[in-house]
């Protein structure tokens, strides 16, 4: 007597399910059962879970299993306790003590009732499992306004899991622990890579580098790696969309009587025409000096013109502000 496994609920889908639903149900749960994924107490349950996972794949992945399987009929939600019908010819029992069969430990008594035959006819060399791509994997790349602004390459050294080539990601050998993962099932890796930075890249964009991410299950492609970009702060500018802001600081004579400054931008030093009369916070717009578009075109620089004193004025210059501001008190 063995106890009644129901395959469809263990990988969440209907009875009448496509191959293409199981695939995907299966796929969904390996990735997040994989014990490589999870630490301490969660590690052992998610080991258990990824066995349950991967005993029901072998089932409704295969047509003739599953056309087994599904042959049960009325009797498939006959209690926990489960004996196969006297009926059921095509199947052949056997005992589950000969040689392990699937992720670590084997599948369950059930399985072996009904499917021990594959192994009597000489296929001892494991079960097929469908290949699992591996997870996409993201992370924070942070870059100076000059940097995303030009574009080029970036190195990065990146620490990445990955799963035990002495175990598989089981954790466990013959004798006991991996020693090489320390039970983990994963190992630690140092990688450098080479970014390509395009011109232009806005705040929160991500870069994508496939294959660069967690590593694939029973021969699956590797995920990828999401570099989600981060513009650190500047000390001259703030992007704005596609625009540039800034601020320049002038004189009073130069806010009345007009001037050539120099000011900042991204592409080196420019002259600006400061108009007379200019007003304390007044914006001058500096046409295609902003932020690349995707289209080819830039955006636009705005300079806030801010007034203050010079730091130090001397007894001329006092004696001639006194002036002005007799003349002010007559207007």
């Amino acid at each position: 007597m063995a106890t009644y496994r129901d395959y469809y609920e263990i990988l969440g889908v209907d009875r009448k399910a496509s191959d293409k639903d199981i695939k995907s149900a299966y796929r969904k749960l390996a990735r997040k059962y994989h014990p490589d994924l999870h630490t301490g107490n969660e590690k052992q349950a998610a080991e258990e879970k990824f066995k349950e996972i991967n005993e029901a794949y072998e089932v409704l992945s295969d047509p003739e299993k599953r056309a087994k399987y599904d042959r049960l009929g009325a009797d498939w939600r006959n209690g926990q306790e489960w004996q196969p019908p006297p009926d059921m010819e095509g199947f052949h029992f056997y005992s589950s003590g000969d040689g392990d069969y699937g992720y670590q430990g084997g599948f369950s008594d059930f399985f072996d009732i009904l499917f021990g035959g594959a192994r009597a006819a000489g296929v001892r060399s494991g079960v097929r499992r469908a290949s699992v791509r591996g997870q996409d994997v993201e992370s924070d790349l942070q870059l100076t306004l000059e940097e995303a602004y030009r574009g080029g390459e970036k190195t990065l050294q990146l620490t990445s899991r990955e799963i035990c080539a002495a175990c598989h990601g089981a954790g466990i050998l013959e004798t006991g622990l991996c020693s090489y993962c320390g039970g983990t099932g994963s190992t630690s890796t140092a990688k450098t890579l080479a970014v390509k930075i395009p011109p232009g890249i806005q705040d929160g964009t991500r870069i994508r580098l496939k294959g660069q991410g967690g590593e694939g299950l029973n021969g699956g492609e590797r995920g990828d790696l999401y570099l989600r970009i981060h513009l650190l702060p500047h000390s001259q500018f703030i992007l704005q969309g596609d625009d540039l802001e800034s601020e320049v600081i002038i004189t009073p004579d130069q806010a009345v009587l007009g001037d050539q400054i120099t000011a900042a931008t991204l592409d080196g030093p420019v002259t600006v025409r400061i108009p007379p009369m200019m007003c304390y916070g007044k914006r001058l717009r500096l046409r295609g000096r902003g932020w690349p578009k995707k289209d080819g075109g830039r955006g636009d620089q705005y300079i806030k013109v801010l007034i203050d004193l010079p730091a130090h004025l001397s007894d001329a210059e006092k004696d001639l502000y006194r002036k002005l501001a007799d003349l002010r008190k007559g207007v």
